[in-house]
């Protein structure tokens, strides 16, 4: 593949920049280029400017809403995204279960939900992980019993679901339950789509480390599902999943965005001192960030590699930049907190939820970051953890 834009994709990235430019609002900029805490309205109002546009769903075929647009366009537009300060459009609806459903997903459902995933008529969370089931995700226990009725035939789901990632928001979640125990645990699994407001389904928060509510646990009490919201076949769900994980894990690497946040560290550091000279001119400090940067370099070409080859159902490949994507993100915060020092630790909600304009500590670029941080840790974790890709390239590219 050619790595180097034509002219047809510097003019498409000059209209991109153009309109962002111009439809951006600048509170929306302000919170993400601070790293500031985005609520959900921060969220859906993004999303409802670019459906209006029709740049949403960037990686849908033309058929259902998309752009239709090239692996090349799809990587201009998220890096001027990025570099934008835009808030990002959450994938749980438009880059995860939106695939699953136009792959798996009977007429009905692709005409009914995903319209409403491309306009945000509903806020999707993901139900996937359970206590003592997040690597071993095919170990789940939440189980879903079929019933039929005069009322309709439906299933009666009971269990519990956990670090579910803005829950409290949600309409609809997608959920890995199980719907046999006589057979191999990948093989008695289906994948349902459930309705927020049923009766019997609890949601509960869990403060994170940086003591924001981003996660919660999910209870199922005798939840009743139409069967009309099972997408597919019964106790196939674990095929879905990993379609849908390998969608998820392509996201994670986010370059666009970690180049906007590498920039910020240059700046930042640049305006720090050690030895009555700037930080980044430290020979130790300015390797570390030379190494991160060139590591980058080459997860952006690898990104555009494996997505110029995407047949619309990612691979193994996925693994890999799931896994350095995750890496150079943790790696920049480290970098950022060992540039702030002792100015990073005082903890200020209220500049990081907006309701004071400057920080306690006087540094308004330093007090977001040991927030940044801790919430940071967890991206070696979800989508599967990197130890589970690991495991996954070592069998399926390295054949070992």
């Amino acid at each position: 593949m050619d790595l180097n834009y034509n002219t047809e994709d510097l003019s498409f990235r000059d209209q991109v920049r153009s309109y962002l430019e111009t439809n951006l609002p600048a509170d929306l900029k302000h919170k993400v280029l601070q790293h500031k805490r985005l609520h959900k309205e921060d969220y859906v109002r993004w999303h409802k400017i670019l459906a209006k546009q029709g740049w949403v769903a960037t990686g849908w075929p033309t058929e259902f809403g998309g752009t239709g647009w090239s692996a090349t366009r799809r990587h201009i537009f998220e890096e001027e995204c990025a570099r934008a300060g835009t808030p990002p459009i959450l994938p749980f609806g438009v880059a995860m279960v939106a695939p699953v459903i136009m792959a798996f997903g009977n007429q009905a459902q692709k005409d009914y939900f995903l319209p409403r995933i491309l306009n945000c008529d509903d806020w999707w969370c993901q139900g996937y992980s359970e206590p003592g089931s997040g690597s071993d995700l095919a170990s789940i226990k939440t189980r879903a019993e079929r019933v039929n009725s005069l009322e309709g035939d439906h299933y009666v789901v009971n269990g519990q679901k956990t670090w579910t990632t803005l829950a409290q928001h949600a309409d609809m979640i997608f959920c890995l339950v199980r719907t046999d125990t006589g057979v191999r645990k990948q093989e008695g699994i289906s994948f349902l789509l459930i309705d927020m407001k049923t009766p019997g389904i609890t949601v509960r928060p869990i403060i994170m480390l940086d003591e924001d509510h981003e996660v919660n646990e999910v209870f199922f009490d005798n939840v009743k599902v139409p069967v009309q919201n099972l997408i597919g076949d019964e106790n196939k769900g674990w095929t879905y999943a990993k379609y849908l994980l390998g969608h998820e894990r392509t996201n994670i690497a986010a370059v666009g965005r970690a180049k906007r946040e590498l920039q910020f560290l240059k700046r930042y550091a640049s305006e720090q001192q050690k030895n009555a000279a700037s930080l980044l001119s430290d020979p130790i400090y300015a390797s570390k960030v030379a190494v991160l940067e060139i590591e980058l370099m080459a997860l952006e070409i690898t990104v555009l590699r494996v997505i110029s080859q995407d047949s619309g159902r990612p691979g193994p490949e996925a693994s890999l930049l799931k896994i350095k994507g995750t890496e150079i993100q943790q790696r920049l915060t480290e970098l950022m907190m060992e540039a702030a020092g002792p100015y990073s630790l005082p903890f200020d909600a209220a500049f990081l939820d907006g309701e004071s304009e400057h920080s306690i500590v006087g540094d308004d670029d330093a007090a977001p970051l040991a927030s940044y941080y801790f919430n940071y840790r967890k991206t070696s974790i979800y989508g599967g953890s990197n130890e589970i890709q690991k495991n996954i390239i070592t069998q399926m590219i390295l054949g070992l």
